[in-house]
């Protein structure tokens, strides 16, 4: 056989080949445009020069406490420039960046912070208290950093004695930080929010988190120096990789602590903001605004929204206030969005009822993302492309996470015939789009975060009142779906649903309780087995 002379003498070589990672898109937008404001936070204006200058110093005063490869660095932040600066400093060590959401509650973030193994954890004061109760239930010891926002000061005690600003200000500006010596390696930790059980850890490496930043600014409509504003949490996905892919277009992010909707207005209109990514509530807050809260948008916002879509309503106004709306769908399992429904122009001519439909699709595959399809999960074989037979959503590709940590038997069985398994059920459009039709694991989503209708339904059951109990989604313009729960009672016993909603707060996170209780007998097959579908159908009119 004759050798392929396309490899005779044509190896890698340090020259010709480089591991992809987003790490250097900061450094060359320092080169580049070093005095372009890269962070505004209330009245800090941050340069592209001293952003980068930052990033080393927290990553040199990381290494200097031992922080290296193979370690777990957590943070409690909300979205602040300290966020942005861990995005870049914790991998430059060759450590890995786990974000904390901040909207859970202690016993959860002490399994992650256990689970994680977290070596060193930077949290924000806001968060004293939470943090010091999941501390006193975790058993590791991470050593703690203190940031206290000093554009919007917090009341929280201070965890330690090392201060954020001192301890960057330990580190060296010239850092020699390094490229990771294998794109494979791990950028980032994300938990799922956990259908049974505990959440999963779900791992990034540094190739899919540089594919999805020039898959972002495509998909988005990014040019150079879009201003950016910061409505999506960070902690989530790791922000869809957007803090790496602002430095790529060499952006401005504009950092908002609290999604309020004078800051949203005000933020919008004073720095001229392009782009912003949230969940339906970032509309809701938007639309719903005061009089005395709004600014008049002179210019266009390209607003990037995942979860369910929103109603047509709120999507006309939207369109009428200055917003030009890009649907998404993803998983944290694939970096966030996995598939968006790329809008053609001629479908504004068609009639009402059939934009609407369309509009309600996920769409197609992400440019980064190499296969999606929708297949029957036995045979592994692909459904008709007729729009109406149900299959799983499963896809293939660059964006598609590592693996779970530390569960090699949920890695299997995600990856289960070569494919991610997403667990949402659809269907394939002729025209190639994708739709959701159910989601296999009865997980809720709202506001953006995922709720497992098992967990609240775990902890309706461990009321003394409850017989049988089923939690679904209900609809909800504001949040897009929150939970509903049917109850069905023990003889004799008594109970208001105030009473129940009030129980739920105290053993879950306040985002997971049922907003509605409804008494009545839970429709059940002949097996016993609740018809959540029914139900669904039932919470629509709750």
């Amino acid at each position: 056989m004759t050798e392929n002379p396309y490899t005779i003498g044509l190896a890698k070589n340090a020259a010709n080949y480089q591991p992809l990672s987003p790490l250097g898109l900061l450094e060359r937008a320092a080169s580049v445009y070093p005095d372009h404001t890269a962070i505004i936070h209330g009245s800090q204006r941050i340069s592209h020069a001293e952003f980068y200058a930052r990033a080393r110093r927290l990553a040199s005063a990381l290494a200097g406490r031992g922080i290296g490869s193979g370690d777990t660095v957590s943070v409690m932040l909300p979205n602040t420039p300290a966020m942005l600066e861990a995005h870049y400093a914790v991998p430059m060590t060759g450590a890995v960046l786990h974000c904390l959401n901040t909207r859970l509650d202690a016993p959860i973030v002490a399994f992650q912070l256990d689970h994680a193994g977290s070596k060193l954890l930077i949290t924000d004061r806001e968060f004293s208290p939470l943090m010091k109760q999941a501390l006193s239930i975790a058993k590791s010891r991470p050593l703690i950093i203190d940031y206290d926002d000093l554009e919007f000061p917090q009341r929280g005690d201070a965890l330690s004695n090392l201060d954020y600003e001192d301890f960057v200000a330990s580190g060296d500006p010239g850092y020699r930080w390094r490229m990771p010596a294998d794109e494979w390696d791990a950028i980032s930790l994300n938990y799922t929010s956990g259908t049974t059980g505990n959440p999963k850890g779900v791992v990034y490496h540094h190739r899919g988190a540089a594919l999805m930043c020039y898959a972002n600014a495509l998909a988005t409509g990014m040019t150079r120096h879009p201003v950016y504003l910061w409505t999506l949490p960070m902690f989530h996905c790791n922000g869809w990789c957007f803090p790496w892919t602002i430095s790529l277009v060499a952006g401005t992010n504009v950092c908002l602590r609290w999604v309020r909707a004078k800051a949203m207005y005000d933020a919008i209109v004073d720095h001229k903001v392009t782009h912003l990514s949230g969940a339906p509530i970032v509309m809701s807050t938007l639309l719903n605004a005061r009089p005395e809260e709004r600014r008049e948008i002179t210019h266009r916002v390209a607003f990037n929204h995942a979860a369910a879509p929103p109603p047509e309503q709120v999507m006309a106004s939207m369109d009428e206030a200055g917003f030009a709306l890009t649907h998404l769908y993803g998983l944290t399992e694939t970096y966030g969005p996995a598939t968006l429904n790329e809008w053609h122009s001629s479908w504004d001519s068609l009639p009402k009822s059939r934009k609407d439909a369309l509009r309600g699709r996920q769409g197609v595959r992400y440019p980064a993302l190499e296969q999606l399809t929708v297949m029957d999960p036995v045979t592994m074989t692909e459904v008709p492309a007729d729009g109406e037979t149900i299959g799983e959503i499963m896809f293939r590709g660059n964006i598609v996470m590592k693996g779970y940590l530390k569960n090699p038997e949920a890695t299997a069985e995600a990856f289960e015939g070569g494919w991610f398994h997403s667990g949402d059920l659809g269907v394939m459009h002729p025209d190639g789009y994708i739709q959701i039709k159910d989601r296999s694991k009865d997980v809720i989503i709202s506001g953006g975060e995922n709720i497992s209708s098992i967990e609240v339904e775990d902890v309706l059951y461990k009321h003394p009142a409850v017989a049988l109990c089923a939690v679904v989604a209900k609809p909800d313009e504001k949040w897009g779906e929150t939970p509903c729960a049917f109850v069905e009672l023990k003889p004799d016993a008594t109970v208001t649903e105030e009473d129940l909603i009030e129980w739920c707060r105290e053993h879950l996170a306040k985002f997971k309780a049922p907003r509605r209780i409804v008494f009545t007998e839970v429709p059940k097959t002949s097996t016993g087995k609740v018809q959540k579908f029914k139900l669904r159908e039932m919470a629509k009119s709750a």
